[in-house]
């Protein structure tokens, strides 16, 4: 009830307490259609704001806990607002949450794409049942006439309906209350990130190209929520929140109709802006705006986190300069005290770094002054963060493999007293004489491993993160399917089980030949093995490597 209480609240505000579009935001849209109408907002949308350290993370996924205090709550309340769950949960703790990647991180390569990764346009907190669930699954509409995989009473997952899923064998539905917003969220990505080269088995709802960048299925049903379900209040207040943040905002929240411009029923007709700001010639700072900010959040001290602002204006008739002052000001920088007209008038406007080194433990405030270029008066942006002390990290302790399928398995360890921001799993594929390793990221103490292909083996590391700083690499698990790996080598290395150990048979000496029992223990390392020698071993189970031979042999003494 709670919930419904608060959405009762909301739709009682009215339209005109949010900000308005910033004066010229979108004034390079009008007059065009469909495809030009859609690059042209890509262009506009793809610029936004994304802290990042000198150690080489993102702040802005790893406060996200915190920036969702300002995106992500009831109205007056401390509840988090999920759309994926109705378990309430209570900020600042985020415990039972993850930050979930409403527009699958697998889709598009996750990290290897920083922007689309932590754009909190399509980042919402989720109670993490529903989040696992969810999993990678598309949007849909689930056949209730089969049996569900979840029901939450918020979230479905299940069999599609006949004609959806483009080949998934399952879909995520949320409520009805909701499927606006996963709509709008879904237009926006495949308009910001159209650029990007979608996984293909991931691709139920994507094709890869400018436009329209999404099946007919898809476009089909996400009209049919878009229209069913109009824009919230609640979208409205986190569309300006989000642009505080990040300098970016999603279009189809400020206006709905793009949609039918670009996918709907107006395709081919002008969209033509109304009041969308001065197109007349005057002196224009169109961002950043008044009291935008910067939050570069948790830092260790002695650290460095660059943002960069993004400046765009038009008609400015001189140099726009700039002034750091108040309180801390001096645990920040900037390179250049002015920006020239030309430069923020260009179309692609331009990017000023600001840069924030904290050099004692506390929070530190400042504003950025911006003042010139021909506008009236002057703009500040307020710059915040917080130093803590470098993090000491503890070696995690990583566990066997769960529930492991044709083609996936869980990965698990243990969950450290420390204070994290989140994991990162090393995962090494072992394919004959060659090994590939890739890092994922895991909210939890687990993470389901998808893509486990049955002729290969692999194993697991994990660590943890905290403020850009990672702990030690864990013990290493093993992982196979047929629980005795196959030799394909062109130089064989097989181990036998004689009862009080093993015997080495290979086909040419083996070095740094390394024996790990199956917590990723190692139990014994030999620099040079020949054929038909002994190692005594106790009863169990254990998995052998050497250099001429990574792929691991698994053997049981009994």
């Amino acid at each position: 009830m709670l919930k419904k209480f608060y959405l009762s609240l909301a739709v009682m505000f009215s339209l005109a307490a949010y900000a308005e579009i910033p004066a010229g935001y979108y004034n390079s849209i009008d007059g065009l259609t469909d495809e030009q109408l859609k690059m042209a907002l890509h262009n506009i949308v793809s610029n936004f704001i994304y802290p990042t350290s000198n150690a080489g993370y993102n702040t802005t996924y790893t406060n996200l806990r915190y920036t969702f205090q300002q995106t992500d709550l009831y109205p007056e309340s401390d509840q988090w607002w999920d759309m994926y769950s109705d378990v309430p949960h209570y900020a600042p703790s985020f415990s039972g949450l993850n930050r979930e990647h409403s527009f699958p991180k697998s889709w598009w390569g996750g990290l290897t794409n920083v922007p689309a990764y932590i754009d909190l346009n399509h980042l919402y907190p989720s109670e993490a049942a529903a989040n696992m669930a969810k999993s990678n699954y598309p949007l849909g509409e689930v056949d209730m006439s089969t049996k569900l995989n979840f029901d939450n009473g918020v979230s479905l997952v299940g069999y599609p309906v006949s004609g959806q899923g483009g080949g998934a064998k399952f879909v995520f539905e949320p409520d009805d209350e909701y499927k606006g917003d996963f709509a709008r969220t879904y237009f926006y990505m495949v308009t910001c990130y159209s650029n990007l080269k979608w996984a293909t088995n991931y691709s139920w709802m994507l094709q890869q190209n400018d436009y329209p960048t999404m099946t007919s299925w898809a476009i089909n049903l996400l009209l049919k929520w878009h229209r069913e379900d109009p824009r919230s209040e609640k979208e409205f207040n986190r569309n300006e929140a989000v642009y505080q943040i990040q300098n970016n905002r999603n279009p189809f929240i400020d206006y709905p109709d793009l949609v039918e411009y670009i996918w709907g029923n107006k395709k081919g007709e002008k969209f033509l802006l109304e009041n969308a700001g001065d197109v007349h010639g005057e002196p224009n700072l169109i961002t950043p705006v008044q009291d935008m900010y910067l939050d570069f959040g948790e830092v260790a001290v002695g650290s460095s986190v660059t943002s960069q602002l993004y400046f765009k204006g038009e008609y400015l008739t001189e140099p726009l300069e700039l002034l750091l002052y108040r309180d801390d000001y001096k645990m920040f920088s900037i390179p250049v005290d002015e920006l020239s007209a030309s430069t923020v008038n260009s179309a692609n406007g331009t990017w000023l770094q600001v840069t924030y080194t904290p050099t004692e433990i506390g929070e530190h405030k400042a504003r950025l002054l911006i003042s010139g270029g021909g506008i009236d008066g002057s703009r500040g942006v307020a710059l915040q963060g917080e130093a803590l002390p470098i993090p000491i990290l503890s070696t995690l302790e990583a566990l066997p493999a769960s529930d492991v399928t044709a083609d996936s398995y869980v990965a698990n360890w243990e969950e450290p007293d420390d204070v994290v921001d989140y994991y990162v799993v090393n995962r090494t594929r072992y394919v004959g004489n060659s090994q590939f390793t890739e890092q994922l990221v895991a909210e939890d103490n687990q993470l389901e491993i998808t893509e486990f292909d049955q002729s290969d083996s692999e194993s697991y590391t994990v660590q943890s993160v905290r403020l850009g700083y990672m702990s030690p690499e864990s013990n290493v698990i093993f992982v196979d399917h047929s629980g005795i790996i196959g030799i394909e080598d062109d130089e064989p290395l097989v181990i036998r089980n004689i009862g009080t150990g093993i015997l080495i048979q290979c086909a040419q000496p083996q070095h740094e030949l390394c024996v790990y029992d199956m917590a990723g223990r190692m139990i014994i390392s030999v620099a040079v093995v020949e054929n038909a020698q002994e190692i005594d071993l106790p009863m169990g189970v254990y998995m052998v490597v050497s250099r001429e031979h990574s792929a691991p042999v698994k053997v049981s003494v009994k």
